[in-house]
């Protein structure tokens, strides 16, 4: 279902992390970044610290656009609370992110093509924009015709990750219900993010 698998692990050895804990990642058998001086011991700056959360966020939600992610930001910024909390906030409220955490599709990539293609339905209606924000107790549902897609049915039986306690996913219908925003805490990333060196990034 997507066409990125390449580009996916190129992400992965240029940030230096498995970013979606992937049992295919290069980065399990080099655990270094790629070319010549891949292996050499940088320390990086706190510009450099800041440069690579922010890379890392972006790249987990399937590498956004600079340009869609400096607004998902801004809109966090405008927002009360804790800002880099909102911001994981809305992006884990992000159509494509859902179908991927309930366990429809095995990545993000994937996720953006399924909703790109027009196989899920928000409350009963066909959405097929994967920036769409869901809201707390909306359903997200895999269309009849695609419910028996080998992708999906692979997805939904894979042991790879867990479907998070903010969502509750039923793989025989192939519904799930967006329960609430989940915390910084609650989301199971794979390596940590730190959503406050990406505020400290566009603060400068």
């Amino acid at each position: 279902m997507t066409k990125r698998a390449e580009s996916k692990y190129k992400i992965d050895r240029r940030l230096n992390v498995n970013l979606w804990g992937r049992p295919k990642s290069p980065l399990n058998k080099r655990e270094y970044g790629p070319g010549q001086h891949g292996q050499r011991r940088k320390k990086p700056s706190d510009f450099g610290l800041q440069l690579m959360a922010k890379q890392r966020l972006k790249g987990y939600y399937g590498n956004i656009g600079e340009r869609q992610f400096r607004r998902m930001y801004e809109e966090a910024a405008r927002r009360r609370g804790d800002t880099g909390e909102n911001l994981v906030g809305l992006l884990e409220r992000r159509l494509d992110a859902l179908v991927y955490r309930a366990k429809f599709v095995l990545t993000v990539f994937a996720a953006r093509q399924f909703v790109n293609h027009g196989h899920i339905k928000v409350n009963g209606k066909r959405v097929n924009i994967p920036s769409y924000q869901v809201k707390e107790g909306d359903i997200i549902e895999v269309k009849d015709r695609s419910k028996q897609l080998a992708v999906v049915l692979e997805a939904a039986a894979s042991n790879e990750r867990d479907v998070p306690d903010y969502i509750e996913a039923d793989h025989k219908g192939m519904r799930a219900k967006f329960v609430r925003v989940p915390a910084l805490a609650d989301v199971p990333y794979p390596v940590q993010m730190e959503p406050h060196l990406v505020v400290e990034f566009y603060s400068r």
